[in-house]
């Protein structure tokens, strides 16, 4: 067992349940406030889940980071996006030269932004902020063979776990998870059809674009990647899963959700391609889902799938598909938002406002 292998079972290990007691404690504390119970909607729930996730020790303000996982992926050559590979390079400058819509919103709500090259199919001599992770020159054409080898899966893995240790000891305690490759929703489309057990075509969108012929060559390509793959296999393991039609960029993620998870940090995730991490995360570990907040619901259809699979339901439903983790970086606002509310609010006891009389 190599030193990586052995690393990220322990951080397997590391991921427990949330104690109830906070649970409780964290009811207590929402009835106690000057309004009627449950007044403030999922508010309550999302602030109690945080409550017990910090084990009652809620520090704020917030310490917020969103970290953008960029991969170019083989299967491009299949013709499964609107866009060239080349747009993932591009898109990893325009985030380091403040241009994107992440960038816009991460410093509009105070969140740190790492951008990371764990696969993209070009050099960045120059960029000075980039977090230098790149494991190869993006991920294989997985219609022809296995999208990553079991060294590049292992190596991509601890990529994100190693982030999000450090992380952890930066003091970082909500992380949004996004991502930046084009072809990656071919990826995840494959990915959600075999965690979910629905058909390709119903989890299968038009990523950036595609007309209509471009999906039906899309949907092609994914049946025959996973047929070539796993044939008639019901229940591949989640990890063969996400070497043979994931990405580097979604394992780093996979990752970094789980170590994230093992640390005890809470964890937002973006759309489509974030969730599939997420999915696969929880396939290894489902304890994870103590941890994992929906920021918002993608157009893709196959997201609406990995949120029922999860049993998250998102904070926002703004029609996006973008990624970037914009989704992600919007939600932040009310998580914390909803952690004041529990912690800033009078009880009635202490405002001297009466109770209800039943």
């Amino acid at each position: 067992m190599t030193n990586a292998t052995s690393q990220f079972s322990d951080v397997l290990a590391a991921i427990r349940p949330l104690d109830p007691k906070y649970a409780m404690e964290a009811q207590h504390k929402l009835n106690s406030l000057t309004k009627p119970i449950g007044s403030l909607g999922r508010l309550e729930k999302i602030a109690a889940q945080m409550y017990c996730i910090f084990s009652g020790e809620v520090r704020l303000p917030l310490c917020r980071s969103v970290y953008v996982f960029a991969a170019d992926h083989g299967v491009v050559a299949e013709g499964v996006s609107a866009y060239p590979s080349e747009v993932t390079a591009q898109m990893v400058l325009n985030f380091l030269g403040g241009g994107a819509a992440v960038n816009v919103l991460a410093r509009q709500n105070n969140v740190a932004l790492i951008v990371v090259d764990v696969g993209v199919a070009a050099d960045f001599n120059d960029a000075a902020s980039l977090c230098r992770m790149k494991i190869r020159r993006g991920s294989r054409n997985m219609r022809r063979e296995p999208a990553m080898t079991e060294e590049e899966l292992t190596a991509a893995l601890d990529v994100g776990v190693r982030l999000a240790q450090t992380a952890a000891a930066k003091g970082e305690n909500l992380v949004a998870v996004g991502e930046m490759g084009i072809g990656n929703t071919a990826a995840a489309s494959a990915i959600t059809s075999l965690l979910t057990q629905q058909p390709v075509a119903v989890v299968t969108g038009r990523g950036a674009g595609l007309d209509a012929d471009g999906r039906n060559r899309k949907l092609h390509v994914i049946r025959r990647a996973i047929k070539s793959h796993f044939g008639a296999e019901p229940n591949p393991a989640p990890l063969e899963i996400l070497r043979c039609v994931g990405g580097l960029e979604i394992a780093a993620m996979t990752g970094f959700i789980l170590s994230a998870a093992a640390n005890r940090i809470s964890i937002v995730c973006d759309g489509f391609i974030s969730t599939a991490a997420a999915a696969v995360a929880h396939a290894l570990s489902p304890n994870v889902r103590d941890y994992l907040f929906a920021g918002h619901c993608s157009e893709e259809p196959g997201h609406r799938h990995l949120l029922r699979l999860l049993d998250l339901t998102p904070i926002l439903n703004l029609g996006m598909r973008l990624g970037e983790g914009t989704g992600a970086v919007l939600a932040m606002p009310l998580i914390e938002s909803s952690l004041r509310l529990l912690t800033e609010m009078a009880t009635f006891s202490s405002a001297g406002v009466s109770e209800a009389l039943s």
